[in-house]
């Protein structure tokens, strides 16, 4: 991930005193309105993630197992050149041939990944660890090394003189809080279980299409547990063949089916799609196959609970959680997310724009001559998109005019509103900067029609943050 755009100097960082645990729950608030003043603006101990003066550069070129290290002085000179295993042993060697130069902070190391152990350690011996975009040293190497050659010990001396020119434009790499590496670390396990999980369904639901049809029409979630029960109890045509509506009706008992559908219902539906496979082996292939998917969406789903309910404990026990947590519609899940993605250092970023940026809710301008373009923004975290465009998409529930709104449009036989398939919900930069207001945004302090409309969308969000 490329790190945000340089940053002010002399920002402060937010509170960092503990909460208690917050209660497992991913039902989205009822009020904004907190039992203490919460906001945004940093408040805390000074830090600057300017560059300081150093003595040497150090390019570290980084590698599964082996990294190629070159140290330079302020001159240009190459004072050393070696290799280091990634191992305990290396990064030991690594950090003593490095203090050989100058102390910790006269020697900045750059390096093509912003997170991993051995940032962590370089961060910890106290070593100014600068992130470069892998795509900014392509390119330097390209206009550098007219030949075209590359090596590693040559990617890591440009590397090294890549930080030394330009540190001016480059900024230091911060850790996050152990808060946050602990919710980020949940977070993106639960949205790569989530993510395995609907590719498992899809494949389910792709083998019932082809083998047996009504199995997947019987209920409305194949993935839902009482379809899983089915499935496990009937898993090929063969076996549902005396299936009556006595039997679908004990079954529906026994595993606590709650929905509004009888039994008679739910078995005309298994009746009237297309009959499934009965050969032989393909029946036995069939079985086999369906049990084990169902054993893989089971396994799942209940990590994903366990996962949800770690989710809300770390969001409760994050410094800053119960900001998030208050935003409105945004629960817990969404609350976590954004929180993870976003984290806790509030001098990371120079201005709104430089999270919306980040999160890729801001075109791309291209301009040259008289032609000018605007494109979608591809270079972001993903996932904090997701998350960011999801709470965009629930906060227009909270407030009653757009709820009324949605609701008046079905009944005077509408339908829902037009959307472009791929548009996402339009959440303005200068919104972000109204989270750290503490006061509300009055909407009649605007004199345009468009200016209020986006003081009256901001107040939304800044409800109960104040």
């Amino acid at each position: 991930m490329t790190p945000p755009p340089p940053v002010l100097a002399r920002l402060r960082t937010g509170n960092r005193e503990m909460r208690r645990r917050a209660p497992v729950s991913d039902r989205p608030g009822a009020s904004l309105v907190a039992a203490e003043p919460l906001s945004l603006p940093p408040l805390g101990a000074e830090l600057s993630l300017a560059l300081p003066p150093a003595q040497y550069f150090a390019g570290l070129d980084w590698a599964a197992e082996i990294h190629a290290v070159c140290v330079m002085d302020a001159g240009g000179q190459i004072v050393d050149q070696f290799t280091i295993k990634h191992s305990a042993d290396g990064i030991a060697m690594l950090i003593r041939r490095l203090a050989k130069h100058a102390g910790p902070t006269d020697v900045q190391i750059g390096i093509e990944r912003p997170n991993g152990r051995l940032v962590d350690l370089l961060l910890e011996a106290g070593h100014p660890v600068v992130p470069v975009s892998p795509n900014a040293i392509k390119a330097w190497r390209e206009g550098e090394v007219m030949s075209g050659a590359k090596s590693d010990a040559g990617d890591a001396a440009i590397i090294a003189e890549y930080v030394r020119l330009r540190q001016h434009r480059l900024r230091v790499a911060v850790p996050y809080s152990d808060d946050t590496k602990a919710l980020r670390t949940v977070v993106r396990t639960r949205t790569d279980l989530v993510d395995m999980r609907v590719a498992a369904t899809n494949q389910l639901a792709a083998l019932l299409d082809a083998c047996w049809p009504g199995a997947k029409a019987v209920f409305a979630d194949v993935e839902s547990p009482i379809s899983l029960d089915f499935l496990t109890r009937y898993p090929t045509p063969a076996s549902a063949r005396h299936l009556g509506e006595k039997r679908m009706a004990a079954f529906l008992v026994k595993h606590g089916y709650s929905g509004r559908r009888s039994a008679a219902v739910l078995l005309e539906r298994l009746r009237a799609a297309p009959a499934g496979a009965t050969g032989p082996a393909l029946t036995e292939a069939l079985r086999d196959a369906v049990l084990a998917l169902v054993a893989v969406l089971r396994a799942l789903g209940g990590a994903v609970k366990d996962l949800d309910r770690s989710c809300a404990a770390h969001l409760g026990e994050h410094p800053d959680g119960k900001i998030f947590a208050s935003l409105p519609r945004s629960g817990q899940i969404n609350a976590a997310q954004m929180l993870a993605e976003w984290g806790d250092c509030r001098q990371a970023y120079e201005s709104p724009d430089s999270v919306a940026a980040l999160a890729g809710c801001t075109p791309v301008t291209k301009e040259s001559g008289k032609h000018r373009a605007v494109h979608f923004r591809w270079a972001c975290n993903k996932r904090f998109r997701v998350a960011l465009t999801t709470f965009a998409d629930n906060s227009r529930h909270r407030q009653p005019l757009g709820r009324e709104n949605l609701q008046r449009r079905p009944q005077n036989g509408q339908g829902p509103p037009p959307r472009h398939p791929r548009a996402r919900p339009r959440l303005d930069p200068r919104d972000l900067a109204l989270l750290a207001r503490r006061r509300p945004l009055r909407p009649r302090q605007t004199r345009s029609r468009r200016g209020a409309q986006r003081a009256r969308r901001c107040l939304r969000l800044t409800q109960g943050v104040s």
